[in-house]
């Protein structure tokens, strides 16, 4: 969770994460800008660099060497990261329609999402195609067709549908890896036949003449044909057709064509190229929308130049300097692509052909040359300096228009008490915003705000009531709201209760008044995106302004007195049964020190919005005996108050606990929450506590959660069944960790094993 410096003055949205991008996140890391914030909207929590590519298809790297982590890079540069994909952008008021979550606003926008290869009016090739873009979709097919030439038998024929650089790149990289794999495996890679389809009159047509002349000799001599003027008209699950009518046998196809542009740029009413490009200036500014920039594939300057990661990374300092002018009120800076490049082309097999101009050179030197240069490059965005806690930061004159100046010169001294209140203006927009729900039995709630919610208990029914408050860990409000609604109503699940209404206590950071309200309503559409399916209503709260974000909720829930799950209730023989995986508190505490990957933390954000509500439903059909949340005292500690009410032993399967990617990385390299030590007091309740500290996934029975799963115990004959079903709905990393014995003479109540 980032801590601003300043109050928020204006917003700078990055949608993509692509090439230029990053560098602009990197330089804002070095010199932030005062009151600007930053949201980095991203479909690729790892950005993969376009020039490590084939080599990692070849198998010469590995997946981190040839990615770009977000997560990190996001948390120097102070920005958010929201993981979504977006749909449009509503320039009108100045906000970018995300997936899944509120419209974002911003005061500058730039656009850095890539392109995809230009399938329009081809049948099958969404259906039968590898296409090679979007990458990380490329990636996950590629290790599925990996799979699929292994299990094959006979010859295996694959068609590549692109004759540029990128295609005869991938034919060489990926015929090299699959032969390879076929050696290892005792099997005969001749078996496999390769062929590159081109509609142009020959390959490599944006290259000299003596890097055509190369590349024809290398796949001539790799046994790949060639087919120029071979336009294709469909594909197949058997063969690719061309224009002419004729075929050809494929057991599979990669797709490599032109790039195509994505369609929202266009519906948005940007003004955008007959590709559907965004159209920019020599300043990398659209020609429609002054405060909108666009670069890499997705732009199309004014000088064409080819759709190539060379010009976006040459992009990104002149990008950078216009955003922070943009911002600012500075003038902005002339981007001028380089006439001529030098291109470092792989063959696959630690070979390459260099390019540029009309010179050329081959030879495996020239691949130490590029694997040198790359790896130099992904340090950069990678391996990240650390920071000291008042980096320099850039003068923000002109950043604020007068409006918000005069806001700002009130920030200074904030009242307390009712004075800290969200204003009333604010606060009514936000709740005209926000959906409102009705129940029978919440007799006042929103829709007609009074002193207190009323609420009604039906007949044969008890209220059930907890609550929950804490600071921000992530950046992104709304999810933020999201999983602490989850957390709160977690008490109620692990009971067995019905979510009644829900009462909300929300503290926003100082900011102008528009950024105010944009925070409080992110963060409370986050809540009820959990609270609505649930059926419980949103039924009123409190707002105030304060130094950071926090959130808590107070929950009533509603259950037959008879028919409560309570902590109590283990019986000797149950299995001990826990439906989300255990890690949240060392990954987020890796966070904060940019030591967790990206996916790491994206996986566990996922687990945390996973609804408790579904689980406690199956626990009660399979005879749970009893139940609690896995939250803040971690799994020894809840464990220990299950026993102790129960008046039982447990024993612990050590090598069968879920736990959450990434987690045991950074327990093994020493980073634990700040709640971790008192936790650890809790070692005690351990037998044999000597030999089960030496099990490398110890330090996790300690582990604070937030918006954990369920932890229960169910009758040994029902388990497998529980499990099975807890799987059917969602609950895909639920095991059974242990078992339940009867007490023994001995104080410590769990045993591991």
């Amino acid at each position: 969770m980032q801590s601003p410096k300043s109050p928020v003055v204006k917003d700078l949205v990055l949608v993509g994460g692509g090439h230029a991008h990053v560098a602009v996140l990197k330089s804002l890391g070095m010199n932030p800008v005062a009151g600007l914030r930053v949201t980095l909207i991203t479909r690729d929590i790892h950005t993969p660099y376009s020039g490590m590519l084939p080599g990692y298809v070849a198998g010469f790297y590995e997946y981190d060497e040839c990615h770009i982590d977000l997560g990190p890079l996001a948390r120097f540069a102070g920005a958010r990261l929201y993981h979504t994909e977006v749909e449009g952008v509503d320039t009108e008021n100045q906000k970018v329609i995300a997936k899944g979550r509120p419209p974002v606003s911003y005061d500058v926008l730039s656009i850095n999402t890539g392109s995809r290869p230009n399938s329009i009016n081809v049948p099958g090739v969404d259906e039968y195609a590898l296409a090679a873009k979007p990458i990380d979709i490329f990636l996950q097919k590629w290790d599925q067709l990996i799979e699929r030439v292994n299990q094959s038998e006979g010859e295996f024929r694959v068609v590549v549908v692109g004759g540029g650089a990128g295609g005869v790149e991938l034919a060489l990289s990926t015929q090299h890896r699959l032969q390879q794999e076929l050696k290892q495996s005792g099997d005969d890679p001749s078996r496999l036949s390769y062929s590159l389809c081109t509609s142009s009159g020959s390959i490599m047509y944006m290259h000299n003449s003596g890097v055509r002349r190369k590349f024809e000799r290398i796949l001539n001599e790799r046994g790949i044909t060639i087919r120029t003027n071979s336009r294709v008209a469909a594909i197949d699950a058997s063969q690719v057709t061309l224009e002419t009518g004729e075929s050809y046998p494929a057991d599979a196809v990669f797709w490599v064509t032109t790039a195509s542009a994505p369609k929202w740029p266009k519906t948005s009413g940007l003004a955008v190229d007959n590709a559907g490009f965004i159209k920019v200036n020599h300043n990398l500014q659209s020609i429609s929308h002054s405060n909108i920039f666009a670069v890499g594939d997705v732009a199309s300057l004014p000088d064409a130049r080819p759709k190539s990661g060379v010009f976006a990374v040459r992009q990104g300092p002149v990008l950078t300097r216009n955003l922070k002018a943009a911002a600012t009120g500075r003038s902005l800076r002339r981007y001028r692509p380089q006439k001529k490049f030098l291109g470092l082309i792989s063959t696959g097999n630690q070979y390459a052909v260099a390019s540029r101009g009309s010179w050329s050179y081959e030879s495996a030197w020239l691949w130490r040359v590029k694997d040198w240069i790359d790896r130099e490059f992904m340090a950069k965005f990678n391996e990240l300096p650390e920071m000291d806690d008042n980096p320099r930061t850039e003068l923000a004159s002109g950043i604020a228009d007068r409006e918000a100046i005069k806001e700002l010169s009130t920030l200074a001294m904030r009242c307390g008490g009712c004075g800290a209140k969200v204003g009333a203006t604010v606060l009514s927009r936000v709740m005209a915003r926000l959906p409102v729900d009705s129940r029978d039995d919440v007799l006042i709630g929103r829709e007609a705000p009074d002193d207190c919610a009323m609420l009604a208990v039906p007949e044969g029914k008890v209220m059930v009531q907890s609550v929950d408050y804490f600071r921000a860990f992530i950046d992104d409000s709304y999810l933020f709201g999201a999983i602490a609604a989850n957390h709160a109503l977690g008490d109620l699940f692990a009971m067995g209760a019905e979510a009644q209404s829900v009462l909300a206590l929300a503290t926003v950071p100082y900011g102008r008044e528009a950024i105010v309200e944009e925070t409080l309503y992110e963060m409370l559409a986050g809540a009820l995106s959990i609270i609505k399916p649930t059926g419980a209503v949103l039924a009123g709260g409190h707002s105030s302004e304060g130094a950071e974000l926090a959130f808590g909720l107070t929950v009533n829930g509603l259950i037959d007195p008879a028919k409560v799950l309570r902590k109590s209730g283990m019986q000797p023989g149950d299995a001990l049964v826990l439906t989300k995986p255990i890690g949240t508190g060392t990954l987020f505490a890796a966070d904060m020190r940019s030591k967790a990957k990206g996916r790491w933390i994206d996986a566990a954000l996922k687990a945390m919005v996973l609804s408790n509500q579904q689980a406690a439903e199956v626990l009660r059909k399979y005879g749970a005996t009893a139940c609690t949340d896995l939250t803040g005292f971690g799994l020894v500690g809840h464990l220990i108050e299950m026993t102790r009410a129960s008046k039982v032993d447990a024993v612990l399967y050590m090598d069968r606990l879920p736990i959450l990617d990434g987690a045991q990385e950074t327990v093994t390299a020493g980073i634990l929450s700040s709640l971790q030590p008192q936790n650890l007091r809790l070692r005690r309740a351990l037998k044999d506590l000597e030999k089960a500290a030496l099990h490398p996934a110890f330090p996790l029975l300690f582990d604070p959660q937030t918006a954990g799963g369920l932890l229960a115990s169910v009758p040994e004959d029902q388990a497998e069944n529980c499990i099975q079903s807890l799987k059917q709905f969602g609950y895909t990393d639920s095991k059974i960790i242990g078992c339940i014995e009867p007490a023994s003479d001995k104080p410590e109540p769990i045993r591991i094993q």
